[in-house]
């Protein structure tokens, strides 16, 4: 069934204070403040229509909005509509809610021509994947496996794994972890993070690695998001779980965590700086220590919860027994010098985009406390609105488009800050999708693919708190930080989204470009940043 409702021609008989509506008064009143040149009404009606076509969810699903749709509309059509949702009369649209149900909702979306798929629930193939038995390793990879291997000892150590960001954590681990299997048969090894990427990134690489490393056929099991793969009734493969799912578990039912670690061998955990909040070092001791064998291995390009905070970072290294196998490459000082003198990492420029604060920024900024690792949600509404800082970084964007970067990742300081400058660079004719954290599984995944496959058309992928660990696009080549920290950890994070080299699919080259705001100084040396936890770790 076709659209019975062209969005664009609707749009085209809307007033401004409909289309106002749909953009968003606050969004609208963000793009006034940079004064955009040569911005037109056609071009507020074209990002409306974009914004209604890829975010339903928060645009439809409003009643405000659904008012001035209706209102625009004519009276066959409104009768039309009615009868496709199964209501007597144009009037009870009104108090209808279409997201009430899947199939209403996707009804709804439908009459105006929208894809519901992005917005449907995510269904996986499958939660349980049997793996039947050319996946190598670089010679420095080999060497940190082989340590790591000798540091667990079999069943009751801890170590952590520190790698600088694109040089293979993943890919290392999953030979740990298949090597693990192979000698222990049979054996549950479960592999734990908190980010839905790291976690099809982990399963990804174990599909790869396992035919070809393994040497039986066993079980992949799914459990995070919409994943529910039955970990409790494996007892032989590789169990890839969510730390909040499996969290949420433990609370509804206290004997679960300890049924399963009875059957593990291996706890691996993915960005194990997190290991020490409380709720998951708890739930990572149970799985370890329920069983014969209390072997945890840590994956990080930061072993260190902080910046400065010595005691929170000890804390971090007594959980691992303060053992560490570091990247080590003969005649080199810093590894992460010789993974971007042979190409592994991209060598990076950093640049600062400046900017003039208003007096009331500035004052504001002055009094951040200097133990702060970030704003908080007042300030950081300042700083969005900033229309003097927006315009830099939308120079920034343009000149990095014009010297030949076509896909740049964004990283805002809020949500809002990432919609604000979506919605602007799109009103400048530049592609700039957008993923946040409410974006729905499949849209996400299609927008990442997108920006994943090289092309010559510019892409500028806005985000806020989703890809600055697990998101890997190796044609990524520059980065633009707009997030304020003083976190090392997230801006060594940040960063890694844009090193990745030529010989891991990468460029030669990469940029990243940072902002500058008063009293917020920033970090500069990945191969520095690189070391910064040393002196807290006994290796």
């Amino acid at each position: 069934m076709g659209p019975g409702q062209d969005l664009d021609q609707l749009l085209n008989a809307m007033d401004v204070g409909g289309i106002a509506t749909i953009i968003g008064g606050d969004l609208v009143g963000g793009l006034a403040s940079l004064a955009l040149p040569e911005v037109s009404d056609a071009a507020y009606k074209a990002l409306a229509t974009q914004i209604l076509s890829t975010r339903p969810e928060g645009t439809f699903a409003r009643k405000e909005v659904r008012a001035v749709l209706f209102d625009a509309m004519s009276s066959n059509k409104l009768d039309e509509l009615a009868d496709r949702l199964g209501l007597e009369t144009r009037s009870a649209l009104r108090s209808f809610d279409p997201a009430q149900d899947d199939a209403s909702w996707r009804r709804f979306l439908g009459f105006f021509g929208v894809d519901a798929t992005g917005v449907a629930p995510f269904h996986p193939d499958s939660p349980d994947e049997p793996i039947d038995v050319a996946f190598g390793l670089f010679p420095h990879q080999i060497r940190a496996a082989n340590r790591v291997w000798q540091k667990l000892d079999g069943a009751h150590s801890r170590v952590v794994l520190h790698m600088p960001t694109g040089a293979g954590k993943t890919r290392t681990a999953i030979h740990i972890v298949s090597r693990y299997l192979s000698t222990y048969e049979p054996g549950l090894v479960v592999w734990l993070a908190t980010a839905s990427e790291l976690l099809d990134q982990a399963a990804d690489a174990f599909k790869a690695a396992w035919p070809r490393l393994g040497n039986r056929t066993l079980n992949l099991v799914r459990y995070w998001g919409d994943y529910d793969g039955d970990i409790l009734g494996t007892a032989d493969g590789l169990v890839i779980a969510g730390l909040q799912k499996l969290h949420a578990l433990s609370q509804r039912d206290s004997i679960a965590p300890l049924q399963l670690g009875n059957k593990v061998r291996l706890v691996v955990v993915d960005e194990a700086h997190q290991s020490i909040a409380p709720t998951y070092a708890n739930l990572i001791n149970q799985l370890a220590n329920a069983g014969s064998s209390h072997a945890v291995l840590g994956l990080t390009a930061t072993p260190g919860r902080t910046w400065a905070d010595i005691a929170k970072d000890e804390l971090l290294a007594e959980f691992f027994d303060n053992t560490k196998v570091v990247l080590e490459v003969e005649g080199y000082d810093n590894p992460v010098t010789y993974l971007m003198a042979e190409g592994y990492l991209a060598k990076p420029t950093f640049r600062q985009i400046e900017y003039q604060a208003s007096q009331e920024l500035a004052d504001a900024l002055s009094c951040v406390n200097e133990k702060a690792q970030d704003l908080d949600d007042a300030l950081t509404q300042k700083l969005i609105l900033e229309a003097s800082r927006n315009q830099a970084i939308i120079a920034e964007v343009r000149r990095l488009i014009d010297a030949r970067h076509t896909r740049i990742i964004f990283f805002a300081a809020s949500v809002r800050h990432a919609e604000l400058m979506s919605a602007a660079l799109f009103m400048l004719g530049i592609d700039a999708p957008l993923v946040l954290g409410t974006t729905a599984s499949a849209a996400r995944r299609r927008v990442i693919k997108a920006f994943r496959e090289r092309g010559k058309q510019p892409m500028v992928l806005c985000n806020f708190g989703v890809l600055t660990t697990g998101f890997d696009a190796p044609s990524t080549s520059a980065a633009v930080i707009a997030r304020p920290t003083k976190s090392l950890v997230l801006y060594s994070q940040m960063v890694g989204r844009a090193t990745r080299g030529p010989k891991a699919g990468g460029n030669e080259y990469c940029v990243v470009s940072t902002v500058v705001d008063v009293n917020l100084p920033g970090f500069g040396d990945v191969a520095e940043a690189f070391t910064n936890w040393e002196d807290v770790w006994d290796e």
